[in-house]
């Protein structure tokens, strides 16, 4: 009896709802705005967390209307960078690749995003946003790979039979880790009888170990290198620039499997006649000195690059964008101490989210909106993976066998992967590495669809990118809706 009190007296949550609207291609559409918390229960039905959202649907819509989950990475952070940078109704305009002036900042419509396509749920994992564990449950029952991947699903399956979705054509949209996380969610799913027509990934990992440096990982030092030279591309410090950045690393893909590789591989049976050729031709693609990479035995890891670059001009090169640069703190360091990307956009972006969450889709105004978890204390992540059972180090976790298995078992599934250039969080030349080894026959591999742009993790910061990212999704929405 105590206990049926207990779960009585648990907190229903609070949905604020509003009235929106958005301009695209000269149409309004008129949106039904709700945010905040619902309760979400396990497989028993026992609710164990307030799972935080807002949803656009646009208003006189039918049930079969497409519908797309989003959510953001870290881990762990909330939704608010791909809710005010690219698909929700407004977007705040950034001074790319330049830091933005203090607030105000100006919020604009925006006129690329999806809500002409498909209606949108942005996710707050547990722990981000206004989510958070009720009952029994902790923070650290939602903080890891497989729990994280575990209460995402049973979100969105038990959102789509709250909103009667269940048969409507339905997407999961990733960013970052949320690209890892939505590997496993598409199986999750799969496996429960829930098949997702499609997942859109941008600035993707599959594979958190190739994104890792350390002894006897060589594979990282390679899938890095074609997005130096590109950084080092567009900052003017490479050799021959060629007849534009697609062309030239078309060069650099061939360097690095063809010489780059081969050298790494042979470890120190390499001659010093083809080590220092091999090292001139990482000067002349990659703008670093011949002599750098030789006292790197031709290993460079990312924070060192952004470090060296452009020590001349005491500057220092973004990881999450590789084009904005920033004030080089220590010039005898040989680890940049800064990101000059996040330092440039973060602030803007969660600034005007949370005076648009508060003051136009009217939530609670007593309620903290938290913009990650690793701000809370005694923040940790379960990085073991059910099925890696091979690492035993942290972050050396793959979700690529469940994409794998998903597509296998379902050829009908398609992925559309959106690749920066310039992002060195998350690189284009792993992503490429990592589905070149799925073991997928040549017809299943055309459901993978890669696009690239001439920007960084956050591809949506870059104007130019903009229209592009919005067209790439609109014809995937087109093609596996119907």
């Amino acid at each position: 009896m105590e206990k049926e009190l207990e779960l009585k007296e648990l907190p229903k949550g609070e949905i604020f709802t509003s009235k929106q609207s958005v301009i695209i291609n000269g149409q309004t559409i008129n949106i039904d705005a709700e945010t905040g918390t619902i309760p979400l229960r396990d497989e028993n039905d026992k609710p164990i967390a307030l799972a935080g959202f807002t949803h656009y649907k646009k208003s006189d819509a039918n049930e079969n209307r497409p519908i797309v989950f989003a959510f953001n990475g870290g881990p762990l952070q909330a939704s608010f960078w791909l809710h005010i940078g690219i698909l929700g109704p407004k977007r705040v305009d950034l001074n790319d690749p330049n830091f933005n002036k203090p607030a105000p900042y100006k919020v604009v419509n925006n006129e690329f995003s999806i809500l002409d396509k498909a209606d949108l749920v942005f996710i707050d994992p547990i722990g981000t946003g206004f989510s958070k564990p009720i009952g029994e449950s902790k923070f650290e029952d939602f903080w890891g790979v497989d729990q994280d991947i575990r209460s995402t699903g049973l979100f969105i399956e038990q959102f789509m039979i709250r909103t009667g979705k269940l048969n409507a054509p339905k997407y999961i949209l990733g960013e970052s880790y949320g690209t890892l996380r939505s590997a496993g969610v598409v199986k999750y799913l799969q496996d429960r009888g829930i098949a997702m027509n499609g997942v859109i990934m941008i600035g993707a990992v599959l594979e958190m170990h190739n994104l890792l440096f350390g002894p006897g990982n060589d594979t990282c030092y390679l899938v890095h290198f074609p997005t130096y030279a590109a950084t080092a591309w567009y900052h003017n410090k490479v050799k021959d620039k060629g007849s534009s950045l697609e062309s030239f690393l078309k060069d650099v893909r061939k360097f690095t499997e063809n010489e780059y590789a081969l050298a790494l591989f042979k470890g120190d049976q390499l001659t010093d006649v083809e080590k220092n050729a091999v090292a001139q031709k990482l000067e002349d693609y990659a703008g670093v000195s011949k002599d750098y990479w030789l006292k790197a035995n031709l290993r460079v890891v990312n924070s060192e690059f952004f470090q060296e670059l452009l020590r001349d001009t005491g500057s220092t090169v973004g990881r999450l964008d590789s084009r904005y640069t920033g004030v080089n703190e220590n010039l005898l360091s040989q680890f940049a101490l800064t990101d000059p990307t996040g330092d440039a956009i973060l602030h803007p972006l969660i600034g005007t989210f949370k005076d648009y969450l508060y003051n136009n889709l009217n939530a609670n105004k007593d309620l903290t909106y938290t913009p990650m978890a690793a701000t809370r204390p005694n923040f940790k992540w379960d990085w073991r993976h059910n099925g890696n059972v091979i690492w035993n180090a942290d972050l050396a976790v793959s979700t690529l066998p469940d994409m794998t298995s998903a597509m296998k078992r379902n050829p009908n599934l398609k992925f559309l992967i959106l690749n920066g250039y310039y992002d060195v969080a998350t690189v284009f030349y792993g992503v490429e590495y990592s589905i070149n080894h799925m073991g997928l026959d040549p017809e299943l591999k055309k459901n993978i669809i890669m696009k690239y742009y001439e920007s960084g993790h956050a591809l949506y910061v870059h104007a130019p990118s903009r229209p592009k990212i919005k067209n790439d999704i609109d014809a995937f929405i087109d093609q596996t809706s119907k």
